[in-house]
């Protein structure tokens, strides 16, 4: 399994799928690691080459010797496709990485395929209430948050119907680094990408869980309005885990839309060889 080192971090990176398919870069959500994207790569392997990488702070990935921002974290996606000699890819991002899609289309523009953002927003007030969970966790670790997160992250139906599901989620909760998941809680707290959504110029797809209390329908209803010719899907019964939750769902709008936008990128390509 390969690591890509960048200035600040170590980035634990995983592949599936042919090195000649159209490109897909996973981005994993707070809390969570690759791993969160296991049911939707087994199924998109087949047609996409498919990467994965811890963020920072999250499963094999390094933590930072210092506080960092979202756009540290869409350089950091920027890095990794350098180091596997990828110009261009596709990018799903849910939560966090989500908020890491934002960033990077804003910077990387050129480097952008299409964008899916799932459960996320462009900006999560109070900043208070993120740096009283990372002063949290950073005293008394992970556990001291699991259960609440686990009520957010997935409806009951599907906490007490799929339980294994859910507890191997919950054993990666807890083995998480303190430092890792405070300092992107403080990452979210400094992030407003509002006034940048004007400027994302790639194809995008937001998907939203409608029972999702920690990223309702209504945070993707604003960044769809913010970006010009966006598209929102809404799932139901979903929490804030959609991959997870409702992993075939996900991945057939994942699929078309990917898939869409590679048809027109086509055509686009032979009219300018014309």
């Amino acid at each position: 399994m390969p690591y890509v080192q960048t200035r600040a971090v170590t980035l634990f990176v995983s592949e599936a799928g042919s090195p000649h398919s159209p490109p897909l870069l996973f981005s994993n959500s707070l809390g969570t690691t690759h791993r969160m994207w296991d049911a939707v790569v087994a199924e998109l392997s087949a047609e996409f080459r498919c990467i994965r990488y811890d963020t920072r702070g999250h499963g094999r990935s390094t933590v930072a010797a210092a506080g960092y921002e979202i756009a540290d974290l869409a350089d950091d996606a920027a890095a990794i496709l350098d180091n596997l000699g990828v110009e261009t890819a596709h990018f799903a991002g849910l939560s966090l990485g989500g908020m890491t899609g934002q960033s990077f289309a804003i910077r990387h523009p050129e480097r952008l395929r299409s964008l899916t953002l799932m459960a996320t927003s462009a900006f999560m007030p109070p900043r208070a209430a993120w740096e009283e969970r990372a002063a949290l966790v950073r005293r008394e670790g992970p556990q001291a948050i699991l259960d609440a997160t686990l009520e957010r992250w997935f409806t009951a139906g599907f906490r007490h119907g799929c339980a294994a599901t859910v507890q191997a989620v919950a054993d990666e909760f807890r083995a998480l680094d303190r430092e890792g998941y405070a300092a992107a809680c403080e990452a979210i707290a400094r992030m407003d990408l509002r006034s940048s959504l004007g400027g994302v110029a790639a194809p995008t797809t937001i998907i939203a869980g409608h029972e999702d209390p920690a990223t309702p329908p209504t945070m993707a209803q604003e960044i769809r309005d913010g970006v010009r010719g966006a598209q929102l899907s809404t799932l139901s019964p979903a929490a804030h885990l959609l991959a997870v939750e409702r992993p075939s769902e996900t991945t057939e709008i994942l699929r078309a839309f990917v898939n869409a936008t590679e048809r027109a990128r086509a055509g686009r390509n032979v009219a300018a060889n014309r």
